[in-house]
């Protein structure tokens, strides 16, 4: 008994080859591009909703169910602070310390009613609140700034 093998060409013609190594090469390009646009713990980019000036003072006067988050620290706060503000003087939430002053106030935050956090300037401040507001289970939805902050409040009348 004989054994007989066969064996089988392939006919490739050096343009399938050329195609085949272009093909290869175009991918590895994207993957390595790919790679250098994702940077290894980037975040993506967050947006933020804002209440202006006159959009709180308008919610204020109608009564509006609204939530004004005070964040400043107890001497701005003390020096002045929008009328039915809620203070937490958790100003700038960066510390464990601030972060538990805004978890004492979780439970009157509860409910559907949009949060606008008042800071002394709109800023870091109020993004590090609402950040954290988030990660505790606050619907990013209801959570806003007061833009430019406490300092910038143009409606004294609503000053206490």
């Amino acid at each position: 008994m004989s054994s007989s093998r066969q064996i089988h060409h392939v006919d490739t013609s050096k343009g399938d080859v050329d195609m085949l190594l272009l093909i290869i090469g175009g991918l590895l390009v994207v993957i390595v591009l790919m790679g250098f646009s994702m940077k290894k713990g980037s975040k993506a980019e967050v947006s933020y909703q804002y209440y202006t000036a006159e959009k709180t003072r308008a919610a204020i006067e109608n009564k509006e169910d609204l939530i004004l988050l005070d964040i400043q620290i107890e001497e701005q706060w003390k020096a002045g602070h929008i009328k039915g503000a809620l203070p937490t003087h958790a100003y700038p939430v960066k510390t464990t310390e601030d972060k538990v002053k805004l978890d004492n106030i979780l439970p009157e935050l509860a409910g559907r009613q949009p949060i606008v956090v008042v800071c002394p300037g709109g800023g870091s401040g109020a993004t590090r609140t609402i950040d954290y507001l988030k990660s505790k289970g606050i619907a990013a939805t209801r959570l806003f700034i007061l833009e430019n902050g406490q300092s910038k409040w143009p409606y004294d009348e609503l000053i206490e």
